[in-house]
């Protein structure tokens, strides 16, 4: 079982900047992508940006440019770094793992609220 902590989240004025890191334990096997998905009340959740084992990165489009993702392979961590943040993009943030054939199994962690003030 794979356990999934994340942390950073908090509220920042529109046009700052703020880090989210997320902590993994048990093991992760290879190949596996790492990512971070956000959630705003009302609306589904969509992928912000994810990072393969491999070390290839992608973004959603409302973040791309703003938003960098990064890992330590060694540590199976993986971290968000959000700039020139805006209103859009308060939201519940969870960080995931998918793993496996098909990327069929997945682990989740709890979520950390990042809030933008305008």
């Amino acid at each position: 079982q794979v356990q999934v902590v994340e942390s950073g989240g908090g509220l920042v004025q529109a046009g700052g900047s703020l880090r989210l890191s997320c902590a993994t334990s048990g093991r992760i096997s290879s190949p596996h992508v790492m990512g971070w998905y956000r959630q705003a009340p009302g609306k589904q959740r969509e992928l912000v940006a994810a990072i393969t084992s491999g070390g290839r990165a992608n973004y959603g489009d409302s973040v791309k440019g703003r938003f960098t993702i990064s890992r330590d392979s060694a540590k199976n961590t993986v971290t968000l770094q959000m700039s020139s943040l805006k209103a859009e993009d308060t939201a519940a943030y969870y960080c995931n793992v998918k793993q496996g054939y098909g990327w069929q199994v997945e682990y989740w962690g709890q979520g950390t609220q990042v809030t933008v003030s305008s």
